[in-house]
């Protein structure tokens, strides 16, 4: 899949959720529970154990159903190694200069962590394809974003931290290219319990809450 592609699957979904768990298997599950309820973007954070391999077999199982890529990269190396095992994209929580140089080099695209307007800016000047705006929800949220989008009306945000099913259409509206979701989305503690339905439930609401402001970024 190339950078393009990959790019134009993020952004036409606008929605990447954040799979952090104790274990590959509960990773793994919550995957399938949300691809059951029609999402199609992965972001596995490195700090998953045994992360490689989750994204390895999830690229070879899931194939052109699903854009699998990892984060909390948090240097060059290790973005390396995770696009090694297959991830599409990488996410750091930060900007690391050199991260962004070497994906950049190899066509990957690189969602750098920033927060504010300089970072935002240093982040987007190196090469970033989509700037991760973290921990969004610190700073003031979907207002937040709102007030950035004046200086920076080009550059691709994509807000975490603080995001939720009840409020990711307000950072589209606001501005969002995409949104990323973690715990409120990827309940690993509903799929420890058997409830990986709980998944599949929250990622159809979730799509359906996005569809207005989907239909205004395609």
């Amino acid at each position: 899949m190339s950078r393009a592609e990959v790019l134009r699957r993020i952004e036409e979904l606008a929605v990447v959720p954040v799979v952090r768990a104790p274990s590959a298997g509960l990773a793994l599950a919550a995957v399938e529970a949300l691809l059951e309820g029609g999402l199609s973007v992965f972001e596995i954070t490195l700090t998953v154990p045994g992360a490689l391999g989750v994204i390895e077999k999830l690229v070879v199982e899931l194939g052109e159903r699903a854009v699998v890529g990892a984060g909390t990269v948090l240097s060059a190396e290790s973005a390396l190694e995770a696009t090694r095992a297959g991830a599409a994209f990488v996410v750091s929580p930060g900007l690391d200069l050199r991260t962004v140089e070497v994906m950049r080099a190899r066509e990957i695209p690189v969602f750098p962590g920033a927060l504010t307007p300089t970072e935002i800016l240093s982040a987007w000047s190196a090469g970033a394809d989509v700037v991760k705006i973290f921990p969004c929800s610190a700073v003031g949220g979907a207002r937040y974003l709102t007030q950035l989008r004046g200086p920076f009306p080009d550059i691709k945000l994509m807000p975490t931290g603080g995001v939720s099913v009840a409020n990711a259409a307000e950072f589209l509206r606001a501005g969002a290219t995409a949104v990323g979701l973690g715990t409120d989305l990827v309940d690993v503690s509903a799929v420890e319990a058997g409830r990986a339905h709980v998944l599949t439930e929250r990622a159809r609401a979730l799509l359906e809450s996005l569809r207005p402001a989907r239909a205004t970024l395609i």
